[in-house]
């Protein structure tokens, strides 16, 4: 490797990457009837970004929610209805800040990316159910390996 000029080093000395191995983070239950699961693979605690792999057995739907950031969806496999669009194996989806699901539903065995650039809040006809953003993944990731580090989802 060649050396960095010394007006390129990072002001930071400390600085280094974020590298999660596939068989580090365990799959995390994110529901109560066994049909969602997560694996966190990053939390920004510096500007509130986190990424995720979801993984949703088929009939599994997601609240109503809105997005309070803009957030990045590829699928991996399966397929998903989010509002009148299906997306298959493959497909890649950016969701501005603002925009407002009905309902995501997994239409068979779905797993897919998630970056999202901050918080979602969910709803329903009586106002606000619910928040996640990445202090809920951090939490919901500490509990887990704290709970149950060898458990992952079939």
């Amino acid at each position: 490797m060649s050396a960095v000029p010394e007006h390129m080093l990072p002001l930071n000395p400390n600085l280094i990457d974020t590298l999660v191995s596939g068989g580090e983070s365990g799959w995390i239950p994110n529901d109560l009837e066994g049909k969602a699961f997560i694996k966190v693979l990053f939390v920004g605690e510096e500007n509130g970004q986190w990424a995720v792999l979801f993984r949703w057995k088929k009939g599994y739907v997601a609240a109503p929610h809105k997005h309070l950031s803009s957030a990045h969806t590829y699928i991996i496999s399966g397929k998903l209805e989010i509002r009148d669009a299906v997306l298959e194996a493959g497909d890649y989806i950016y969701e501005r800040n603002g925009m407002i699901h009905d309902k995501t539903e997994a239409l068979e065995d779905t797993e897919y990316f998630f970056l999202c650039e901050g918080p979602l809040v969910f709803f329903d006809d009586n106002g606000i159910t619910g928040y996640f953003g990445w202090e809920e993944v951090s939490r919901m990731k500490a509990g887990y390996e704290a709970a149950a580090p060898a458990t992952s989802a079939t």
